[in-house]
């Protein structure tokens, strides 16, 4: 006969759980078992709160997952998602617990691609160092007294009327002379490539600009191309590059 008051024999409940008890465990066991991983997918439902904070849905063809994006870390993405979009985002995976959802916490989100593009970057840095493009050595000192500054840029981009302004302020005696070129779209490598040797070829300029507006790495993905990088490299005359915002990086800059 058993007796409950023997602690050999005594029947021992088990333990039960609060629903938050629950979700708590399971958001710690996902967030143990998924470290920031890199997530693709397509972005839907997006939507920008009133805090700053990105809610959003990213989906595939075959499932989807909620993500939110605090606004902590949404007001250095570059960008604002819109429905469609296809991104990649560095994500912890873990449960909401007030709903008993499963989601990912954005801490990080590109265009799709982007990091492919980098790493082609990365690679033509490497060749082009390995080659000596790079070296000290190389680089033209900039004239004293400039006289005659080139710009090789579209004739409708907002970066030319930037320039013009500052040397009409700054140095109005200068001449200027343009070497139109596409700065975005299929063919624009080629062109700027082609603008910045007529340019040393017709010793006409003392400094030579090569300018564009910001954007993303996709928009300024003509002014990482191989062709470029060597024209600038071959160019007789010294070239300065104002390409992107301040933290945009291309390969221009390094060799020049």
């Amino acid at each position: 006969m058993l007796n409950d008051n023997d602690p050999d024999t005594a029947y021992a409940a088990p333990p039960v759980l609060s629903v938050t008890a629950l979700n708590q465990q399971v958001a710690r066991l996902l967030e143990r078992s998924f470290p920031l991983v890199w997530i693709g997918g397509e972005i839907s439902n997006f939507t920008r709160a009133g805090s700053g904070h990105w809610y959003f849905t990213l989906k595939d063809d075959a499932a989807q997952v909620r993500a939110v994006m605090f606004r902590s870390r949404s007001q250095y993405a570059g960008f604002i998602p819109r429905e469609g979009d296809k991104v990649e985002v560095r994500a912890l995976v873990t449960l909401y617990g007030a709903r008993g959802d499963y989601q990912v916490n954005v801490e990080a989100i590109r265009r799709a691609g982007v990091g492919q593009l980098y790493e082609a970057f990365l690679r033509l840095k490497e060749k082009l160092s390995s080659q000596g493009l790079f070296d000290q050595e190389r680089k033209r000192a900039l004239p004293l007294f400039t006289r005659s500054i080139g710009i090789v840029t579209s004739p409708q981009a907002a970066a030319l009327r930037d320039v013009l302004t500052a040397l009409k302020r700054r140095a109005p005696h200068v001449n200027v002379v343009l070497y139109p070129a596409p700065v975005q779209g299929q063919f624009a490598a080629d062109k700027i490539a082609e603008a910045i040797m007529t340019a040393s070829r017709r010793a006409e300029v003392d400094v030579l600009l090569v300018v564009r507006g910001g954007g993303s790495i996709e928009d300024l993905w003509s002014f990482n191309e191989e062709c470029v990088a060597r024209a600038i490299a071959a160019c007789a005359i010294p070239v300065i590059s104002g390409v992107g915002h301040e933290t945009d990086v291309n390969a221009l800059e390094a060799i020049r």
